[in-house]
């Protein structure tokens, strides 16, 4: 028995090492000299004669809530987004599939989608082709894996249901709430600010959200600001969990309804730019574009930023806190300048052409006649009769409009 107690007492001595040095760490981590103002302690942020405080360990709810939401997504978009874009019209564009080829669909998945041409003439020699075969069999494989129109609407739509439920949940929690219309009150009496239900449930349901996208962000439609949205999301995600620990969440809910007012207006103009309706689509986008230049690149640098770096600290002395707030602030507000010129290269097309044209982030359909290899694989007339002499060229622009239309293609938005 003394030797089976102390062979249980050695196996618990590296547990307890190690929840000891997890202690430690955690301790080190939330000191309260690098999160809360001077002179303040988080024993003081804790729940009393009936009232609330936000408390770090709260935020981990958001992560089962976050995978609900994915389901609740995936259930939208199938019985909500997928039969209402069959009812206004939205159709696919015909693609047609690449020829099975074990060399070319080995290097297309291990070294790259787009070869360089000498890399394309050397896959044509080992595969028996031609270049062009070779070029159209690239494009067409590049195609395969682009999201059709119907997958864009539903994401779209599911996007677009929340941010307006949201915006709309946080205007009401907000309406009455003295800091929404005077920044400089967020300050008053901080950190010892009791925490409201409604601002809890909106706050702790944005978080979810955010996360959510994280979740399906490498299932959802690539864009050119892929990079940019991986960083938003992270930045968000931080910062609704940094503001929310803190007991920053009344600037918090001000930088969440500030964007929430535009996303929306967004993700409707890309539904009726899915089905077609270019005049309710490019007046939206207007709108958008209005709202947007507004919130954020006005109101969030002379309202939030502003009230973050000067008026948060007049009472308190700078911390670690207000400097990581106002970093991930800024790295906010540089992807709003960034998707900023992206807007203004839209408007500029939308001045110059009369109509908005496809998102600049989209990733453009490549249509298989672009190089005239379909003249190359079948030299005949659809009717079977070749070609007549001194007849116009078969690879002209407008022979080649001619066949994207005969084949189904339309323009990508």
């Amino acid at each position: 028995m003394p030797q089976l107690e102390e062979a249980c007492a050695q196996q618990q001595r590296p547990s307890a090492a190690k929840n000891k040095m997890w202690s430690s760490l955690n301790d080190w981590l939330w000191h309260e000299r690098f999160w809360l103002p001077p002179n303040v302690s988080w024993a003081q942020l804790e729940d009393r004669d009936g009232l609330v405080f936000p408390h770090p360990r709260d935020t981990l709810m958001a992560v089962p809530l976050a995978l609900a939401l994915v389901v609740v997504r995936f259930t939208f978009e199938r019985f909500v987004g997928l039969p209402l874009s069959r009812w206004l019209g939205v159709r696919n564009q015909t693609r047609r599939p690449a020829k099975p080829n074990a060399t070319l669909e080995k290097y297309f998945l291990m070294k790259g989608r787009k070869p360089t041409e000498s890399q394309m003439n050397l896959l044509a020699t080992q595969c028996g082709l031609t270049l062009r075969q070779t070029q159209c069999w690239f494009r067409r494989r590049r195609n395969q894996d682009r999201p059709c129109l119907t997958k864009k609407f539903c994401e779209a739509s599911w996007r677009f249901a929340f941010y307006l439920c949201s915006f709309i949940s946080g205007t009401m929690v907000l309406y009455h709430e003295s800091w929404l219309w005077t920044p400089v009150t967020c300050w008053e009496n901080y950190p010892h600010q009791p925490m409201k239900p409604g601002l809890y449930h909106w706050y702790l349901l944005e978080l979810s959200f955010y996360i959510s996208l994280l979740m399906t962000l490498p299932f959802d439609t690539k864009r050119k600001d892929f990079k940019e949205q991986v960083i938003h999301h992270f930045v968000t995600i931080i910062l609704i969990s940094f503001s929310y620990s803190l007991n920053l969440m009344r600037i918090g809910s001000l930088v969440l309804l500030l964007h929430d007012s535009s996303d929306y207006l967004l993700e409707a103009s890309k539904l009726f730019n899915y089905t077609h309706w270019r005049r309710l689509c490019d007046t939206l986008f207007i709108i958008f574009s209005l709202v947007f230049f507004y919130t954020r690149l006005v109101l969030f640098p002379t309202q939030i930023l502003y009230t973050t770096y000067y008026e948060s600290i007049a009472n308190l002395g700078p911390f670690f806190g207000y400097y990581f707030l106002n970093i991930l602030l800024v790295v906010l507000q540089l992807l709003h300048v960034f998707w900023s010129c992206l807007i203004l290269r839209m408007i500029y097309s939308f001045i110059k052409k009369g109509q908005m044209e496809k998102d600049v982030r989209s990733d453009v359909e490549e249509l298989d006649s672009s190089d005239g290899e379909a003249a190359e694989e079948c030299p005949q007339m659809k009717n079977g009769a070749a070609p007549r002499p001194g007849a116009a060229p078969t690879d002209g622009p407008r022979s080649r409009a001619a066949g994207r239309m005969a084949n189904g293609h339309t323009p990508d938005t």
